[in-house]
């Protein structure tokens, strides 16, 4: 099926044609919709911690820093274009259309953090500020020298690279929003601060300048030594696009076309990451300083969530290694499965020795602690407790589009939910002997995603992998936590910007 050249294609990329094969059956069957069994509630599937409970959990965290053995890393995604952000002002420059959005962004263009630095490209390029081209009715040729290269390139750069907020005396990135936010719940006991950035290899370059021009001066402030890496997703991640005919997708010379996997893909880096606590959050989910305790509090009660968790896991785990463990420690350890880790099975059905295997199976994997919000507006993508292929019933975070809204059913649970995810992960990868589980082995490579797009005028489908919270997770250990809506801000359109939680 593969040419001698698609084959000398694919080992640049570090591919294997079997993986290419295995894609290509994807395209041909159709993607596998998850069995739900319910969306996950309060007190069926997720966890709601009292004021005493949060303070014991955050104090759970404080004292797990204080081994200076424990290496906690903020692990923030941080590839994504800004150029969505923008796609309404992109609109106004191809059509000049006076929308509600274009109204607004002009209207208090001087609450954006980039204002200065806009209005100071508009006296060097046009020798006129921003305010004297506005009212000169110039509206397209400053949404230019917001967005194109020959002004600020706002519409090519990274979302964690624009500025977001301003304070007295500076204006912040999300890129340093998020070393700031780390010192507050991430320091180490000898007193580092490390997050790791993935981003794209055409920005790497910027974000590396960017920290360079800064971290000296947030060193000095926080009184903290910031260890910041970056990654890239991996080409050998890249999937086959596809023809209509579910055939391999060709360039017009003939050569395969492979595009980025999507943020599934990004396993890969956080399986090569050196940590015992991985925080995972979005590059634009961050608030301004005077906003950041109520975010800070929680991932640090989270945290503190998921090391008892651990620590209770690897107890038992150590204690099922003994062949003569009693019946009524098998049942304890059951319980433990299915009142805090939320995997459901009638453990009773089995006999002692498989009883016994199961729970070292379902007790030795990576665990993970997601904080959800409430579900304020339409329901979607969330928190769900759904079936697995060995029987159990155990949560899942689904996107919508892993839903089957053709089954009543199941659209009608979708409909139901309550609560939805807003990306606020604490993991723990690494296993009661110390040592970093792959991550690889825990994915459920059926629940990927087939998009319609094309290329040079061509229809062509494009798989992205499951994605990192979901379905790259999906064999994981995985428990839901209440958090405050106050702790999700992000940021999708650049008008967002000027709601309250950005000012």
């Amino acid at each position: 099926m593969f040419s001698k050249n698609d084959i000398r294609q694919l080992k640049t990329f570090g591919i294997e044609p079997k993986t290419i094969e295995e894609q290509l059956q994807i395209f041909r069957r159709g993607i596998n919709y998850p069995q739900i069994d319910r969306a996950a509630s309060v007190g069926d599937g997720i966890v709601r911690l009292d004021d005493d409970e949060r303070c014991r959990y955050t104090d759970t965290w404080a004292q797990y820093l204080t081994d200076d053995r424990h290496r906690a890393v903020k692990f923030v995604p941080a590839s994504g274009a800004a150029s969505r952000m923008f796609k309404d002002l992109f609109e106004y420059i191809e059509k000049e259309e006076p929308t509600q959005f274009v109204g607004k962004f002009f209207n208090d263009i001087e609450f954006f953090a980039f204002y200065d630095l806009l209005d100071q490209k508009c006296q060097e390029v046009h020798g006129k500020g921003l305010e004297e081209l506005l009212i000169a009715g110039e509206f397209t040729l400053v949404l230019r020298l917001l967005l194109e290269e020959q002004g600020l390139n706002y519409g090519n750069l990274p979302k964690g690279l624009l500025l977001f907020h301003r304070y007295h005396n500076e204006r912040r990135t999300p890129m340093l929003e998020h070393l700031v936010e780390g010192v507050q719940y991430a320091r180490g006991k000898d007193n580092t601060v490390r997050l790791h950035f993935t981003v794209s290899p055409e920005h790497r370059r910027l974000f590396a300048e960017h920290l360079t021009q800064n971290i000296d001066k947030y060193e000095e402030r926080y009184g903290v030594r910031f260890d910041v890496s970056f990654s890239e997703q991996k080409k050998s991640t890249d999937t086959i696009a596809a023809d209509t005919h579910n055939e391999p997708f060709r360039d017009e010379d003939g050569s395969l076309v492979l595009r980025p996997a999507g943020h599934g893909a990004l396993i890969e880096n956080l399986n090569e990451l050196d940590a015992d606590i991985v925080f995972i959050k979005n590059i634009d989910n961050v608030v301004p300083d005077h906003l950041k305790e109520t975010t800070a509090e929680w991932k640090k009660a989270i945290a503190g969530y998921a090391v008892n968790l651990q620590q209770q896991a690897f107890e038992y785990l150590r204690e099922l290694e003994n062949p003569d463990i009693t019946e009524a420690k098998l049942q304890v350890i059951d319980k433990f499965c299915q009142s805090r880790l939320f995997n459901y099975r009638n453990a009773e059905q089995l006999d002692r020795e498989d009883k016994r295997a199961y729970l070292r199976r379902k007790l030795d994997r990576p665990l993970r602690v997601c904080g959800m919000v409430k579900n304020e507006g339409e329901p979607g993508g969330g928190p769900y407790l759904v079936h697995n292929a060995d029987g159990t019933v155990s949560p899942q975070i689904l996107e919508a589009s892993q839903i089957n809204t053709a089954d009543d059913t199941q659209r009608a649970i979708m409909e139901q939910a309550t609560h939805f995810n807003p990306v606020d992960l604490v993991c723990c990868p690494k296993d009661y002997k110390g040592r970093a589980f792959d991550l690889r082995k825990y994915v459920d490579s059926t629940t990927c995603f087939i998009s319609t797009k094309s290329k040079g005028g061509r229809e062509l489908k494009a798989l992205e992998l499951p994605g990192l919270w979901n379905g790259a997770m999906a064999d994981w250990n995985t428990v839901f936590v209440e958090v405050p809506l106050a702790t999700f801000n992000p940021v999708k359109n650049v008008n967002d910007l000027l709601r309250p939680e950005h000012q």
